[in-house]
């Protein structure tokens, strides 16, 4: 990609990026371009889908708790590294308001743009979830499916403005029931 086209995308994302976390996922395309200050047939060049562009903006992102469940499987204590890593991903799916929905679609949807990453994640969050189980201090009835399910409920109370102030202590809750009964 030339240094000029890779710079007229990166600044795409920059501004679809905080369009995004300020309107929610269904922020017009066209408003996202008008913002960049390109036309939107350069916009949908570069980015030919709503997904493609929501892939794109949420790649890195999706590498970096991916890569974090990996460091989490190999230090600390498997029910700690279990919350934190959950923690970690709902506090970044509230960044991006709406972008749950889109996830929880594409997650059995494998001609998204965002399947493979969503895939990717829930593996990454149930490999931490197996461990958390073969320690005994993770519930074994529930899978990488239901934690993904979570963090997806999770996430919506922080995009509900009467909800949000509650939202800290829900995740209390729903992580002690995550946790094995003793």
């Amino acid at each position: 990609m030339r240094a000029d086209a890779r710079k007229n995308r990166d600044h795409v994302l920059a501004v679809a990026g905080a369009a995004i976390s300020e309107q929610g996922v269904d922020v017009s395309l066209r408003d996202i371009a008008r913002r960049a200050d390109v036309g939107l047939a350069t916009l949908l060049r570069h980015f030919p889908t709503r997904e493609a562009l929501l892939e794109a903006l949420l790649h890195t992102s999706f590498e970096e708790l991916t890569a974090k469940a990996g460091e989490f499987e190999t230090s600390g204590s498997p029910e700690d590294a279990l919350v934190s890593w959950l923690r970690d991903c709902v506090a970044w799916t509230t960044e991006y308001r709406g972008v749950t929905v889109l996830m929880a679609a594409a997650i059995d949807d494998p001609e998204s743009a965002l399947h493979a990453s969503c895939v990717t994640l829930r593996a990454a969050g149930a490999r931490l979830l197996t461990r958390a189980q073969a320690a005994g201090t993770a519930r074994s009835d529930i899978d990488g499916t239901d934690l993904f399910a979570l963090i997806a409920a999770l996430a919506w109370l922080g995009d509900q403005p009467s909800l949000a102030p509650r939202a800290d202590r829900l995740f209390d809750v729903v992580a002690s029931a995550i946790r094995a009964r003793t």
